[in-house]
C-alpha cells in the first residue's frame, strides 16, 4: 500500500510532462498542417530529374 504513495505523484508528474510537450508542440506550430506531408509524395517533381527523350 505504501508504493501508491511514490506512484501516484510519479504518474501525474509524468502525465503533466506529456501534456506540457503537446501543448509546446500545438504552439510552435508542429500540428498545424497534417495533410500536406502525406500527400507531398503524390506530387510529380519532373523538373527535377532528367530531361526525357521524346522525338
Amino acid at each position: 500500500m505504501s508504493v501508491i504513495y511514490v506512484v501516484f505523484p510519479l504518474a501525474l508528474v509524468i502525465a503533466g510532462i506529456a501534456v506540457a510537450a503537446f501543448l509546446w508542440a500545438v504552439r510552435s506550430g508542429q500540428m498545424d498542417d497534417l495533410e500536406t506531408p502525406a500527400m507531398r509524395i503524390l506530387h510529380d517533381d519532373d523538373e527535377d530529374g532528367p530531361p526525357s527523350e521524346t522525338s
